[in-house]
This record gives C-alpha cells, sequence and structure tokens, in this order.
C-alpha cells in the first residue's frame, strides 16, 4: 500500500505524476530527452541502460517497464533483455554497449565509482564523451526514479500484459503522453 494516497489509482511512478502533475512535466521532459531524443544510441538501447539500473535497485516497477520498452525496440525483444539483465548475453549486445552498462552499474553504486579505467575501456570500443555522458545521466536519473517510485510505496502490477501496452503507448508517443483513462460508465435511462 502506498505511503500516500493516490487518488488515481494509477501504479508507479504514473500515479505519482498524477499526485504532483506540476513535478510530473519535468521529470517527463528529462525522461524524452534522455531516452528517446536524438542520440547515437539507439532507444532501444537507452531503455536498456534504465531498466539495467532499475533492476539493480529492485525496482520492480520502473524494471518492468523499461524492461519491457526496451524489449520493444531491441531486436532480441524481452530474451534479451532478461539475458542482459542476467548478465548472459554476452556476444548479443555490443562491445560499447557491454562498457556503458558496466559505467552504469558503477553509477549505481555511487558516481565516484566511475574510474577512468572504466572510461577509457568504453571509448576503445567507440563510446562517444555524448554517449558516455547519457549514460551516467541515465542511470543517475533512474537512481532518483527508482528511489521516488519505491520511497513511496506504489503499487507494481504483476500482469506483463500491462508493461506491454504501456510500451506501445511510450514507443509510439513518448513520456509526458497520458494514459488512457477508461471511459465512463454511462448511466441507465429508465422509462
Amino acid at each position: 500500500m502506498p505511503h500516500i494516497t493516490i487518488d488515481s489509482g494509477e501504479p508507479g511512478i504514473r500515479g505519482l505524476f498524477a499526485f504532483r502533475p506540476e513535478t510530473a512535466g519535468p521529470l517527463n521532459a528529462l525522461a524524452e530527452a534522455l531516452l528517446r531524443g536524438d542520440n547515437t544510441l539507439t532507444r532501444g538501447e537507452r531503455e536498456l541502460i534504465a531498466a539495467y539500473v532499475s533492476g539493480l535497485n529492485e525496482c520492480r516497477y520502473c524494471t518492468a517497464s523499461h524492461a519491457a520498452f526496451a524489449a520493444a525496440q531491441l531486436p532480441g525483444g524481452m530474451d534479451l533483455v532478461d539475458r542482459v539483465r542476467a548478465g548472459e548475453a554476452g556476444a548479443e549486445i555490443s562491445p560499447k554497449l557491454q562498457t556503458l552498462l558496466a559505467i552504469a552499474a558503477a553509477v549505481q553504486r555511487s558516481g565516484r565509482e566511475v574510474t577512468g579505467d572504466l572510461v577509457d575501456a568504453a571509448k576503445a570500443e567507440g563510446a562517444t564523451d555524448r554517449e558516455l555522458h547519457d549514460t551516467v545521466l541515465i542511470a543517475a536519473a533512474f537512481c532518483m526514479f527508482n528511489r521516488y517510485v519505491d520511497g513511496l510505496a506504489t503499487h507494481a502490477p504483476d500482469d506483463p500484459a500491462f508493461y506491454a501496452t504501456s510500451a506501445e503507448r511510450i514507443v509510439t508517443h513518448g513520456y509526458g503522453h497520458p494514459a488512457p483513462q477508461p471511459a465512463p460508465q454511462q448511466a441507465g435511462h429508465l422509462g
């Protein structure tokens, strides 16, 4: 049960955004810029970084959400996402992405754990300064998002179909696009 009253009934960060729409705008804009804006890393790769960090933080809602968003945009789908999160993907992702995930994991532990050796390894695999910057910021932002969601004990649906539906909306419309609301029930007419 959430620590605050979330009248919208929405799970995870969606409920928190409904609770405080004035903070939702800037947070959605950050997610849109980091995960969907112009970049040499694909949208799927950036969502994979978000899912990976969320998994390290054990945030069920964000892990399931961003795993679904990554799977919808990567050729290997959810199988690849699950294998990467379990450390089993090996050759299925580029060496550059492997080094960027190592940097993201270091950020998740502490920003000071991003060492020159990790950066040099990523650069040796072709990572640009922009990719390094964005990887660190995605990892840092998702530590914040994960703590926001879990710190207020939001609900995380168990049904993978919920996250697949959310993935369709995010892939098509992006962050900040409201989730469809159920149609209001029509009152019956007598006589």
